[in-house]
């Protein structure tokens, strides 16, 4: 064992050592466990001299394009009550004006002076890998010196957003990543009333749409950067990853330059690209003859310990299929944290017997939920449908409307998810499941509202507004819904005093999804409705942010920003690599 070690570090050598970085970063990087042996066996010191010889993608390289792009524009918001107002002058008029004159709009000092518009200052994050046409959710804001009095029931026309900088007193702008437009939604409050701040900020639900792909890619550090060394990353990195591109089966990894790997996202990580990175940078690339057999066994041996399970996992999910039966043997342990850590690395190697042990651990370990979530909503087959479904009627509403999205995101024609497209404005869920009723709303990613049991009745005597031109009235067990528009007949229809029969009533009738979210705060504001009414229930999305261990790692190896990366990944394409 020790002549293999020495082989090992000799091969080592002929590639270069890792980057020296500080003990602080490096812990980070391991996990805070490292390989946690708590016996000091002549095997178990070999076993643990094997793995610090190992060489990783992660000692050569730092993940990049994984940080939230903001991209925002002055904007024009339509459509209020009078409660608009004639914005100052100043940078953020002048780019108004600029974009409505450029649009061919007549007067539009005039436009700008009229009560029922508001400029607005609106932005949005276009989050890591998305793709052209993607949906992200749009914020508003009235600028504090305009004497807009509030957002409610306006419209935010059509706005194309860029990335912005403040030269001197001049706003600049780049190119144009995504274009905006919705109607608002006022920040609702479970008190049924809002301060003078919240009337001046609004959301617009997957209002902005990407004009553009955002890449994903490691940087080499500054003392591995060859083409030699690139170019054998991005080999070792495809031996463990294929993705169809272009109608073609290849590996993911694209050496572009000396330093920059540009990488595709399998359809397994689609929505978790904070874990595909993190198991791409714990891919091995040096290993000695039998090295891969005597780092699996002390893989299993951390498996068993809580401390070093996490990691460990991972690890054996980035050596591929040959990791499985190990990882099965872990869903045995007494310990809840290691079932999880195994069973979560399982769903991503395609093993559905890892959907109860992830169920269990998103009813129960709720700092592991959004992860075993996200893990479940991978398993596409009855397995993982059967898990996510018997987590519906789950007390937590976390949990429920987090197996709904994963359901929705797995197959959005399942019956149980399927719902209804009212219009324009919104989609609605009424899923027939057992468990206390719930209304959950959101606030973001779509414009949604689902019902979580199948009866939601509304108590008699209610009167509530949805916006500023439709009255809801109660009376027994049937509801009036009356829409009165100036220059407009009236129009009423009657319908079960149930709220999504209200709902539905109230967009048929040309009302909006922030119309909609109005009548049922104010319904739950005044007991009207026994069912619990909830927003944005979601757990802490893994949307590919970067986590403590890469921005440590990004920090320790001086990794360039986003232009120095386009600039780095335009040279001439090395090969996508050696792709099995």
């Amino acid at each position: 064992m020790r002549d293999t070690a020495n082989a090992r570090r000799s091969h080592a050598e002929r590639i270069g050592p890792p980057r020296s970085i500080t003990l602080a970063a490096l812990l980070l990087l391991a996990g805070c466990a490292g390989p946690a042996i708590r016996s000091q066996s002549p095997e178990l010191e070999a076993l643990a001299e094997l793995e610090a010889d190992t060489k990783l993608v992660g000692d050569y390289v730092a993940p990049w394009g994984l940080n939230q792009k903001r991209i925002e524009r002055a904007a024009l918001v339509t459509g209020l009550a009078d409660t608009g107002s004639d914005p100052p002058p100043g940078p953020q008029r002048q780019m108004l004006l600029a974009d409505m004159q450029s649009r061919g709009v007549l007067e539009p000092n005039s436009l700008l002076a009229a009560p029922s518009t508001s400029l607005a200052w609106i932005h949005g994050y276009l989050p890591p890998g998305v793709r052209k046409g993607d949906r992200f959710d749009i914020y508003v804001e009235v600028p504090p010196d305009n004497d807009t009095s509030s957002l409610a029931g306006g419209w935010l026309m059509e706005t194309r957003l860029a990335e912005m900088a403040v030269v001197g007193n001049t706003i600049r702008d780049g190119h144009e990543l995504g274009v905006a437009e919705g109607p608002l939604l006022v920040d609702p409050v479970s008190g049924g009333t809002l301060d003078s701040k919240s009337r001046l900020r609004a959301r617009v639900p997957g209002g902005g749409v990407a004009l553009t792909d955002r890449d994903l890619g490691l940087f080499l550090a500054a003392d591995h950067r060859s083409f030699a060394m690139s170019k054998r990353l991005g080999d070792w990195i495809n031996r463990r990853f294929h993705a169809v591109i272009k109608g073609a089966k290849r590996g993911v990894a694209n050496p572009k330059t000396d330093r920059y790997i540009e990488l595709e996202v399998p359809p397994l990580y689609r929505h978790n690209l904070g874990r595909y990175v993190r198991v791409v940078l714990n891919v091995a690339v040096i290993e000695p003859p039998g090295g891969r057999h005597a780092r699996m066994l002390l893989l299993a041996r951390q498996l068993t310990d809580p401390v070093t399970a996490p990691v460990a996992a991972l690890r054996l999910e980035a050596i591929g299929k040959e990791a499985i039966p190990t990882l099965r043997e872990a869903l045995s342990s007494p310990d809840a944290q290691i079932r999880f850590a195994a069973a979560e690395a399982l769903a991503y190697l395609g093993e559905s017997v890892a959907a109860r042990h992830l169920a269990d651990a998103a009813a129960t370990l709720r700092s592991a939920r959004p992860a075993a979530l996200a893990a479940l909503g991978v398993l596409d087959d009855a397995n993982g449908v059967d898990a996510l479904q018997s987590l519906l009627s789950s007390r937590s509403a976390e949990t429920r409307y987090g197996a709904f999205r994963a359901l929705w995101r797995m197959d959005s024609d399942l019956p149980l998810v399927r719902g209804e497209r009212l219009g324009d404005a919104c989609s609605m869920h009424v899923l027939d499941v057992d468990g206390p009723p719930l209304i959950h709303v959101t606030r973001s990613h779509r414009p949604e509202v689902v019902f979580f049991g199948a009866e939601h009745p509304v108590a008699d005597g209610l009167r509530a507004e949805a916006g500023p031109a439709i009255v809801v009235v109660v009376e027994g067990d049937s509801a009036t819904v009356s829409r009165f528009a100036a220059g407009q007949s009236d129009q009423t229809a009657e319908v079960p005093a149930t709220a999504d029969a209200i709902v539905r009533s109230i967009v048929g009738l040309g009302g909006t999804y922030p119309d909609a979210v109005q009548f049922l705060q104010q319904a739950s504001a005044g007991r009207a409705i026994q069912s619990r009414l909830v927003f944005d229930a979601l757990p802490d999305e893994l949307d590919g942010r970067p986590t403590i261990h890469e921005e440590a790692s990004a920090r320790a190896r001086d990794i360039p920003d986003e232009a120095d990366a386009a600039e780095a990944s335009g040279a001439e394409d090395l090969g996508a690599g050696g792709s099995e």
